[in-house]
């Protein structure tokens, strides 16, 4: 019924290819959301049963741009606006080629209502709605967006027309070959320029290339952008961008202001969409409103930079602006680094910058499951290097390592972990099984702490040793046979005591008889095993089945 229906709207197409263009007005036209060009559905075999000419409600990338190689079709619920400019565009159309005089204006209820009540299927994919209200929906939506459509209320003075043919809408551009799927994006802000496109000016591939400069603030899902420099970008006013590609902008220390904290048994892992994800598309619908976001279009989100990390950590400790300093409050309390490691030697420094008297510190190494709100070797998965006595601690235990340290000294930390364990071969958690989470416009995985079953299976990992270091003087050896894991820098602070952190790769103290990276190396090295990790999970994975392995320790 939908393709007879269609017939009766495609009958009228004399004449309309548009010579200038290579467009063909009054088919059902695609534009590639990639390289922008225009292709007739038949080109590709595209079934265009639901499909109505000038509509702008669908997603369409060809085979040259697609990465899998194949065309990408998939329609979208349109909103009201969206219904009523495809409508006005159609019975523009029709008028155009079936009309001895064509109309420019159409009679909301002889023309507008009746058009979409028939075609509804086709327009969208929004279930028809069980009352009659959307008729008046409709005209509050043209009457609102006066940027788009023209309203003419009541006849002219002298008019034969009919009172009850009134209100009558039209198009305020009547150039049908500027509408397409970016027309809502723009607003037809250039309209009222001969040269002004209702088509967005900025390619998919644009956005991918330039970022956030080619979009403005959007209205997908977990992505409200802003303009935070202030600047602004082309003539006319962008949205919406491509949800992919135009990530949100994040602060310069690469993380959002307000986020969730790892706390009561949980812990919070920004994501970003994943380029590498199949049919990625599916991050511009509107259908997973309501319900569970799929994990396996989205990634962790990594830093380049080897930072403190802002959701790691008690809430009470204050980082600085650089998340390269940190300022203990009240009780034990600690923080870890934004990025960890699993095998290889390692090194960073911490300088003591202010150690009241009543203060201290135990600094070290910790895994992700070490407790936030107790000093660091409270438990299994940490070891620290207290500032009183020198004492080493882990699991809560203390033993006599060297002397204390104090206000003004450089620290050392230096850990080697084995090539050859369990962990050291493995990747990175992709987290693409875990739940997501909105938190302030970001998305967040968020992952269960399974500190009983972790505790159980720890290991220990023979040949591996923490050594720390004093104004470049090694205090020898302080663990060896740790368990086996990964390693984040880690700071406990009690009351106002102020370290600051130098992840490398140039230290005040470099050690000279052993042979280590620096932290600050981790942060592209990391990049690049998180993204082998996510190619590999969609390569081993079936995505469209949703299942991922399970928890592994």
């Amino acid at each position: 019924e939908a393709a007879g229906d269609n017939s009766e709207v495609l009958d009228a197409q004399a004449g309309s290819v548009d010579e200038e263009n290579g467009r063909q007005l009054g088919e059902i036209e695609l534009q590639c959301g990639i390289c922008t060009k225009w292709f007739t559905a038949d080109t590709f075999g595209i079934d265009t049963t639901s499909c109505l000419p000038f509509m702008t409600n669908y997603s369409f990338h060809c085979n040259v741009c697609h990465h899998s190689g194949n065309t990408y079709f998939l329609r979208k619920q349109a909103n009201l606006k969206e219904m009523c400019l495809s409508a006005l565009a159609n019975l523009t159309w029709q008028s155009r080629t079936q009309d001895e005089h064509p109309k420019t204006m159409f009679s909301k209820d002889k023309d507008i209502i009746p058009f979409i009540d028939k075609y509804w299927e086709c327009m969208t994919t929004r279930q028809r709605p069980g009352k009659m209200t959307w008729p008046n929906n409709i005209v509050k939506t043209m009457c609102k967006e006066r940027d788009v459509f023209l309203v003419k209320e009541h006849p002219d003075p002298g008019s034969k027309d009919p009172e009850e043919d009134y209100p009558k809408f039209g198009l305020l551009d009547q150039d049908l070959a500027n509408i397409g799927p970016a027309y809502d994006n723009q607003k037809q802000s250039n309209a009222v320029s001969t040269s002004g496109s209702l088509n967005g000016k900025f390619s998919n591939r644009e956005v991918f290339e330039w970022g956030i400069a080619a979009g403005g603030s959007g209205k997908g899902r977990g992505a409200k952008r802003k303009q935070q420099d202030g600047g602004t970008t082309g003539t006319a006013k962008k949205t919406r961008s491509d949800p992919l590609f135009s990530a949100q902008r994040l602060p310069p220390h690469g993380y959002p202001l307000e986020h969730p904290f790892n706390k009561d048994g949980y812990r919070y892992i920004l994501a970003e969409p994943d380029p590498h994800a199949p049919d990625p598309e599916k991050l511009e619908l509107d259908c997973w409103a309501g319900k569970p976001i799929p994990g396996d279009l989205y990634r962790a989100c990594l830093y380049e930079r080897v930072l403190l990390a802002l959701h790691d950590r008690a809430p009470q400790l204050k980082i600085s602006d650089d998340r390269l300093t940190v300022i203990g409050e009240k009780g034990y309390s600690m923080v870890r680094a934004s990025h960890g490691v699993r095998k290889g030697a390692w090194y960073f420094e911490i300088s003591m910058d202010e150690m009241p008297p009543d203060t201290a510190a135990r600094l070290g190494w910790s895994q992700p499951l070490g407790n936030l709100q107790a000093p660091l070797g409270y438990d299994k998965f940490s070891y620290s290097w207290r500032s009183k006595k020198g004492t080493k601690f882990h699991q809560s235990i203390g033993k006599h390592y060297s002397s204390g340290y104090g206000q003004g000294d450089i620290l050392g930390f230096y850990i080697s972990l084995p090539e050859d364990t369990e962990t050291a071969k493995s990747l990175p958690d992709t987290y693409k099984d875990k739940a997501l989470i909105k938190f302030k416009s970001y998305l967040y995985f968020e992952e269960k702490d399974f500190v009983d079953k972790a505790e159980k299976s720890l290991k220990q990992a023979p040949g591996s040793q923490i050594i720390f270091f004093k104004n470049g003087a090694s205090q020898g050896i302080a663990f060896k046979d740790i368990f086996e894991g990964v390693y984040f820098p880690a700071i406990s602070l009690y009351k106002g005591c102020t370290v600051s952190i130098n992840f490398g790769p140039y230290f005040k103290y470099p050690p000279r008889d052993i042979t280590y990276r620096p932290m600050s190396d981790m942060g592209w090295g990391a990049v690049v095993e998180h993204t082998l990790a996510d190619v590999l999970y969609h390569v081993e994975t079936e995505v469209d089945g949703r299942r991922s392995p399970p928890w592994e320790p």
